[in-house]
């Protein structure tokens, strides 16, 4: 891959946005990102995706200049699409996607990472969606997932000011889940990721699909599914292993099978 590049280490996959000097997120970086979790979803050594950025950025946005090779409002808007379906793909992707945002997050960057299912971040941060300065506004799903991270008078006052918050305050209004001293964030990313990876890659797998409900479903059609999902996992070799396991008083070994 041209921008993207990754290695596997117990289970983890980390995966480094790597398109200096600011990582911007053009067409083929978005491509790359569909490309990869190709790659990944059915191999079986990756349980969890680490994903971060090389050098200054996690990503300071989109390809700006690329902008200006769009000459249609209907190509733009197929161009949103196609990174809000490919995002979308992150969020619902069946093997957690962790973000780990130092430098900033800004625009598409702060996108993406709003559609991984954990972030945490350096305390100096910067997280926005400063699009409105360019007469935009976000294209990639940034004004529907942020009011439901931060809550409706946050978004409005980040997306209309155009203003990043800093990693500190990102964890304080919930847009991520934790921050971190920049120096300890790849060591505490890592160490997240390598816990989530020891767990039962069938039952990591049926939680992920529950949680999408909370977005998409009602209570009650939700904890039917939970109930359905329930049984389904019982009966896995994984929740064999893990009950046994507890009861001999040792570590479960987990197959996702």
């Amino acid at each position: 891959m041209e921008f993207l590049s990754w290695n596997v280490e117990n289970h983890v996959a980390t995966v480094t946005l790597n398109r200096p000097p600011a990582n911007a997120l053009a067409r083929g970086v978005i491509l790359e990102v569909n490309s990869l979790l190709d790659e990944v979803e059915h191999d079986e050594n990756v349980r969890v995706i680490l994903l971060k950025g090389e050098g200054r950025f996690f990503s300071a946005g989109a390809d700006i200049k690329e902008f200006t090779t769009v000459t249609s409002g209907e190509e733009f808007s197929k161009l949103a699409s196609s990174g809000q379906t490919i995002f979308e793909r992150v969020e619902t992707f069946p093997k957690p996607v962790i973000a780990a945002i130092h430098g900033a997050a800004l625009g598409g960057g702060l996108e993406l990472a709003m559609s991984c299912h954990i972030r945490l971040v350096a305390e100096n941060a910067k997280l926005g969606l400063p699009e409105l300065q360019l007469g935009l506004i976000p294209g990639f799903a940034g004004t529907q997932r942020l009011p439901r991270y931060v809550g409706f008078a946050k978004a409005a006052e980040m997306l209309l000011t155009s203003e990043p918050i800093s990693g500190k305050d990102a964890a304080a209004f919930g847009l991520a889940n934790h921050a971190y001293p920049e120096e300890e964030l790849f060591e505490k990313a890592g160490e997240l990721a390598n816990k989530i990876a020891t767990k039962s890659p069938v039952a990591v797998k049926a939680a992920l699909e529950m949680l999408q409900f909370v977005k998409t479903s009602s209570y009650h059609e939700g904890v039917k599914a939970e109930a359905n999902a329930f049984g389904t996992v019982f009966v896995s070799e994984d929740a064999k292993e893990g009950i046994s396991a507890f009861i001999e008083k040792r570590q479960p070994v987990f197959k996702g099978k």
